[in-house]
């Protein structure tokens, strides 16, 4: 049971808060699992939408190069790429 008087988000009432925990926490592993793959899914297609509007004529590999660079740090990215992201740009 969840008890706690401190509030998780200050726009949400102490009630609908409860109801939220008691969700997070009856939600099986694997049903988590799938909602972080789904965001993570999500978050990558919004990057590479961004990408190709900044980039309109960027080849498919030039926008994984450059999601990359956003991704990671520029040393990875460089060394797995040969990219540099402050030369190419992110």
């Amino acid at each position: 049971m969840y008890k706690s008087n401190k509030l998780l988000s200050f726009d949400t009432d102490e009630a609908s808060e409860r109801v939220m925990v008691e969700l997070a926490r009856s939600t099986p592993v694997w049903k988590k699992l799938q909602q972080v793959v789904s965001t993570t899914e999500a978050c990558r297609a919004f990057a590479l939408a961004g990408l190709r509007s900044r980039y309109p004529r960027a080849t498919e590999d030039e926008l994984r190069r450059r999601l990359a660079a956003v991704i990671f740090d520029r040393e990875t990215v460089i060394r797995v790429y040969g990219w540099d992201p402050e030369v190419e740009g992110y």
